[in-house]
């Protein structure tokens, strides 16, 4: 597993499993991850969107991004290329974890559990998990006109390579998020640590999860 390396208060724990504790998507992967949290994960039915939930006390479940006010409640998203990213205060009165992908930060997923977070940005910090990289993220230019062109480098005819960290950067900065860490992993080039949908067509997910002791 993956521990966040950011400067977030005690009371915040969070990780990110690897392929080596089994597949998110299945209750195996689920009964070897519940070992590590207080309680089992918050879950969602993810359809790359902006949806950001409350769990606590919430029967929705439908969204790409929750947050938790209460100790022992853990927010999760499953992943396999898109970019999870964690968020908490400095005072330890909230997390959240998003689900963003290229969709989702074209939705504005990042921005949706800013708001939800209820806290000034200047107050929240923010880790980008692992995600596919920029140097292999080849994308059409449909997906190209949707972020800023410093963020794309043409690589051939039609196409070109998404950096999804410079994107979630320059979207989390625009809202006054500017404490961001993570962003240096690489879910398609590392076949050791992570699963990837892009590499393999799998369906087997890892697991991002956030809460308050």
């Amino acid at each position: 597993m993956i521990e966040p390396d950011w400067p977030a208060p005690a009371r915040v724990r969070a990780l990110v499993t690897t392929s080596d504790l089994g597949d998110m998507a299945g209750e195996a992967g689920r009964r070897a991850l519940r070992a590590h949290v207080p309680a089992e994960p918050q879950w969602l039915r993810q359809v790359h969107g902006k949806d950001v939930i409350s769990v606590d006390g919430n029967p929705q479940r439908v969204g790409d991004g929750s947050t938790s006010r209460e100790p022992g409640t853990v927010c999760a998203v499953m992943i396999a290329d898109c970019m999870p990213v964690f968020f908490a205060d400095d005072e330890a009165s909230v997390v959240g974890v998003a689900h963003a992908g290229w969709r989702g930060l074209a939705a504005g997923v990042l921005e949706a559990t800013i708001d939800a977070m209820r806290v000034a940005p200047e107050n929240l910090m923010a880790w980008l998990g692992p995600a596919i990289g920029p140097k292999v993220y080849e994308v059409g230019e449909d997906v190209k006109n949707v972020f800023d062109e410093k963020h794309f480098l043409a690589n051939r005819p039609g196409h070109g390579l998404l950096d999804l960290y410079g994107v979630a950067r320059a979207k989390l900065a625009q809202r006054g998020v500017v404490r961001v860490h993570g962003g240096g992993f690489c879910t398609y080039s590392d076949r050791q640590r992570f699963f990837s949908y892009r590499r393999d067509r799998t369906s087997a997910r890892m697991a991002a999860a956030i809460w308050l002791t």
